[in-house]
């Protein structure tokens, strides 16, 4: 074993001899490169001159590492190494089993892929690279609400939360209604799960109907109540100035939010709420969408069997999750849109469900958030500072593979998002490989973005200043993920339709790592991008050249028709 240094990054060197498919005569020799950053597997094989083939694990996407076989274990790839990945990927190593190289690779990749479990750092904090952006200046809360007209007349920002003292999961900057007093949210605290009180994400520019978020009621099996909740509630209806109630979603089954009163929590009723009307959106929780998720993978890697193909897919319900998804969305933005009622969005604790369906209507409703800057304070503002609980979720670090709280939540989400740019490509300024980019460094530890729990955490371990952004990487290479056909339109809402018939499996992120299935190299779409996007900038360079020469020509043609009069004339006006 050699340890060297490559561009600043530590990397380990194990000479490994891997056993051959049945095919080759010849043992294929590679070099095992474990990078801090990148796993890196080269097989070189010699007696055919076969392309060279590299798969490419970051460490952050590996799940489980396991042993295969034993000392008396016999036949081809019958002893080696079972790498799980998050990213839909499982890989198999065979070894030899001489000279104990399975033990040493094993060791240090454990170290490294789960550096949570042993006490070091993520990748992220001592990642060197350098980029032209700096990400983390995209989001700017203050910024962001007064993009939106806030505060106003009826709205107010509060710093209540500014240590985190009211709820340590929710940012430290929080706008609620201008007629409640921080001690009216201290009293709301108290009767809301993890103390995530209603707050506004977003407010319509026209019907100054508002999204607001929460978690749910700590109601129980009593059915206790809570003045100081239900006189909020209805402080939030009057501020929409509409006579309409405020409705209320809740993301889940109505069977389990009943369920959920025997654990202390529950939903509102109609009792003590008269002025709101309650609709359960029946999307299920985070164990029902791990397990559809592993059905999927089951079906796409390695294999995918082509007799039962569509009967597999609809087995796995992953398509119906999202169609739920979506659905639940489409109806918080269609009633503050269209029925110019104000919402409020909660599930159980309001970091999974709800910031999937204020984030997927914000994003039907803001022609700014389908930018690429504008999804990116998106993904900040209602996932990331508002606790969405990604290292929970993804299991950034963590060897325990079976974490009953991991979950596709965020990976759902951006699933809902492709739909919806597959149904309207032109209004999307970001094209799939942004999507697909997101969603690999979700995993990879490369970047802080997507690192911790909460804002809180994120703040108490220094992130934005000790590690990068996935936006300055993003950013810093805007055309790579640009969409060619982008038609800009300010104020347009977008409503997908949320159909069986109508939505699809999102093949070049789930099955892009099938072995039989080879995707072309280099991808003619993605060249095809390119070279529209190069005519697009040639021809906006080009009209700004021709503009320029009109307006000066136009400038010399005034100058010279005025006559000596009129010139006197606007000289005398200076004095």
């Amino acid at each position: 074993m050699w340890e060297r240094r490559l561009k600043g990054r530590n990397m380990l060197l194990f000479p490994v001899r891997i056993s051959c498919l049945p095919s080759v005569l010849e043992c294929i020799r590679t070099f095992c490169l474990v990078l801090l950053l990148t796993l890196i597997f080269s097989l070189l094989k010699l007696l055919l001159q076969d392309p060279v083939v590299i798969l490419n694990v970051p460490l952050g996407v590996i799940s489980r590492i396991e042993k295969m076989g034993g000392a008396s274990s016999r036949g081809e790839n019958s002893y080696g190494l079972d790498i799980t990945c998050k990213d839909m990927r499982n890989l198999r190593f065979a070894l030899k089993q001489e000279g104990h190289s399975r033990r040493d690779i094993f060791e240090v990749l454990t170290k490294y892929a789960f550096p949570q479990s042993h006490n070091s750092l993520f990748f992220a904090f001592v990642n060197e690279e350098k980029f032209s952006e700096n990400g983390w200046m995209v989001y700017n809360p203050m910024s962001e609400y007064r993009r939106q007209g806030l505060p106003n007349e009826r709205w107010r920002v509060t710093f209540i939360n500014e240590h985190y003292g009211l709820c340590d999961t929710y940012p430290s900057l929080l706008v609620v209604p201008y007629n409640a007093t921080d001690d009216d949210l201290k009293k709301v605290a108290a009767f809301r799960s993890r103390n995530r009180i209603p707050v506004l994400s977003w407010i319509h520019p026209e019907t100054q109907a508002v999204i607001m978020r929460c978690s749910q009621p700590l109601v129980g099996m009593s059915g206790k109540r809570n003045k100081d909740d239900e006189r909020y509630l209805d402080i939030i209806r009057e501020a929409n100035g509409q006579i309409s109630k405020l409705t209320i979603y809740d993301a889940r089954p109505n069977v389990n939010a009943v369920a959920n009163k025997a654990t202390g929590g529950g939903y509102e009723g109609e009792d003590a709420y008269p002025n709101a009307e309650l609709f359960f959106l029946d999307i299920h929780n985070i164990h029902v969408m791990r397990e559809s998720l592993k059905k999927l993978k089951d079906i796409v890697y390695p294999n995918v069997e082509e007799s039962h193909w569509l009967s597999s897919l609809e087995s796995t319900h992953w398509l119906e999750h999202i169609k739920l998804v979506l659905t639940g969305a489409i109806q918080v933005a269609d009633k503050v849109s269209s029925g110019r009622s104000s919402v409020l969005v909660h599930c159980s604790d309001g970091w999974d469900r709800t910031a999937q369906l204020t984030s997927l209507a914000m994003l039907m409703l803001d022609s700014y958030y389908r930018t690429i800057e504008g999804f990116e304070v998106l993904v900040q503002k209602e996932w990331i500072s508002f606790g969405h609980k990604f290292a929970s979720r993804i299991g950034h670090g963590d060897k325990n593979h079976a974490d009953a709280d991991r979950s596709p939540i965020f990976l759902q989400f951006i699933d809902c998002v492709w739909q919806m740019s597959k149904q309207f490509p032109t209004a999307f300024e970001f094209n799939e490989q942004f999507l697909i980019t997101i969603l690999d460094h979700l995993y990879s530890c490369r970047f802080g973005t997507f690192l911790y729990n909460s804002e809180f955490l994120r703040e108490k371990e220094k992130v934005t200043e000790k590690t990068l952004s996935l936006w300055s990487f993003i950013n810093s290479e805007k055309s790579k993920y640009t969409n060619p056909f982008y038609s800009k339109e300010v104020n347009r809402a977008l409503y997908p339709v949320a159909s069986m018939r109508h939505l699809e499996l999102w093949v070049n992120y789930y099955i892009r790592w099938n072995p039989r299935i080879r995707q072309q190299q280099p991808n003619p779409v993605e060249q095809r991008y390119m070279e529209l996007l190069a005519l697009r900038d040639d021809y906006i360079r080009r009209l700004e050249e021709l503009q320029i020469t009109n307006n000066s020509k136009i400038s010399n043609s005034s100058a010279s028709s005025t006559s000596p009069s009129q010139m006197v004339s606007q000289v005398q006006t200076h004095f």
